[in-house]
């Protein structure tokens, strides 16, 4: 993701638009509204519209009641990561696919190289890392 507000609207809580009035933070009219409010209030429109467009709609349907991109982020994370015995029973499964890896009759070599491939994928995003590979 290239545009850095963005991000930071999704890894930040959100901010309300407020002004000061006999000494008290109230939240801004909207018709009091400046340029950079605006532009402030777009990139949290911004930011969880793109959480939301790349979840599938039957994943999004999950997820709607979630109006800021970071209670989005944060219940995403929570449940497609799991707490940390959740992450360690994953790394285990993927260390056993690992090790149990081997040639499926009538498989062709292809296959068995995307096979290979996408089990490397899977196991680097749940935090293993082999360097070297002994086949």
């Amino acid at each position: 993701m290239k545009d850095f507000k963005i991000w930071k609207c999704i890894i930040k809580d959100p901010t309300r638009i407020t002004t000061t009035v006999t000494g008290q933070v109230v939240d801004k009219k909207i018709e009091n509204y400046i340029d950079e409010d605006f532009e402030s209030v777009e990139e949290k429109v911004k930011a969880l519209a793109i959480l939301t467009m790349a979840l599938s709609p039957d994943t999004a349907q999950g997820f709607r009641e979630y109006t800021s991109a970071k209670a989005l982020w944060e219940a995403l994370i929570k449940v497609y990561e799991g707490n940390e015995d959740m992450r360690e029973s994953r790394q285990h499964m993927m260390c056993q696919q690992f090790n149990m890896f081997n040639y499926v009759p009538g498989e062709t070599l292809e296959a068995q190289l995307q096979r290979f491939t996408s089990l490397n994928t899977e196991m680097n995003v749940v935090g293993i890392f082999y360097t070297k590979f002994i086949i």
